[in-house]
């Protein structure tokens, strides 16, 4: 069993919902990264989603693609984000980390270090899950399976426009759990429809049987709590970032702190 199986495994038998913050990795600071990841675990964060700065980030709306381009300007790339998860693993070994991003920088990284080095690397490093939002299940059988054999998770993005087959490809591959974008467009766009998450999910577990997280448009306690009545887990990251992005380096962390608090405590009750 994988961290991150155990992990949404032990809040469902407490009936909780895992609480997901998405940050990118060498923002807002270039050594910021470990001890935000530290803060957030602390403010009850469940599972961390880690960003891998890349310099054409499809899925990601303005605020994201931002603080990425800010990360790759402090010459951070998939070797940093790497010692930053091994950094945070000498204290923690029990808060799971996905690395979230784009196929370019991990076939980069294979070319460089040898086949499958990013697997390997990753797995040292302490990676629980990958999210790579440009590799379709199509072609992953292989992919998913390595990492499956290095304890981690493939993790797929599920959207409005996904058609049962779509999400029968998904199901043969998926692990750990899949992210529902619950918007049409990038992240931090447009308004969150509640409603039509509500009768999205229903038709997702007919198909997939890992838990479903749900996120873009997630910005407080309130949209938070709404998900979480249906989704096993709430993903937040425009938001978060949009909050410590101008703050100095002694304050990110308490800014951090004090907002996923709030979610996790308005989750909690």
């Amino acid at each position: 069993m994988s961290r991150i199986d155990s992990t949404l495994s032990q809040l469902k038998a407490q009936g909780r919902k895992a609480l997901i913050p998405f940050v990118t990795a060498g923002f807002p600071f270039a050594d910021s990264t470990p001890s935000l990841m530290h803060a957030m675990a602390g403010a009850g964060a469940d599972i961390i989603e880690l960003g891998v700065p890349f310099s054409d980030p499809s899925a990601d709306g303005p605020v994201i693609q931002k603080a990425g381009d800010r990360a790759l300007a402090y010459g951070i790339g998939l070797v940093q984000v790497l010692a930053m998860v091994r950094e945070f693993r000498q204290t923690n070994t029990t808060t799971p980390v996905v690395l979230m991003g784009y196929a370019n920088p991990v076939e980069r990284y294979d070319q460089k270090f040898g086949v499958d080095s990013f697997i390997r690397d990753a797995s040292a490093a302490g990676v629980d899950g990958v999210l790579i939002v440009d590799y379709p299940p199509e072609e992953c059988v292989e992919f998913a399976a390595k990492l499956r054999a290095h304890s981690m998770d493939l993790i797929f993005l599920l959207a409005p426009t996904s058609t049962d087959e779509r999400m029968q490809q998904v199901a043969q591959v998926a692990s750990g759990y899949v992210y529902y974008v619950s918007l049409k467009g990038v992240t931090g766009s447009g308004a969150l429809d509640i409603d039509a998450v509500e009768s999205m999910l229903p038709r997702i577990r007919q198909h997939v049987s890992v838990p479903v997280g749900v996120g873009f448009g997630i910005r407080d306690a309130a949209t938070a709590t709404a998900i979480s009545r249906v989704a096993d887990a709430v993903v937040i990251g425009s938001r978060l970032i949009q909050l410590i992005d101008a703050e100095p380096a002694d304050r990110v962390n308490t800014v951090a702190s004090e907002f996923l608090s709030g979610i996790r405590q308005a989750l909690d009750a």
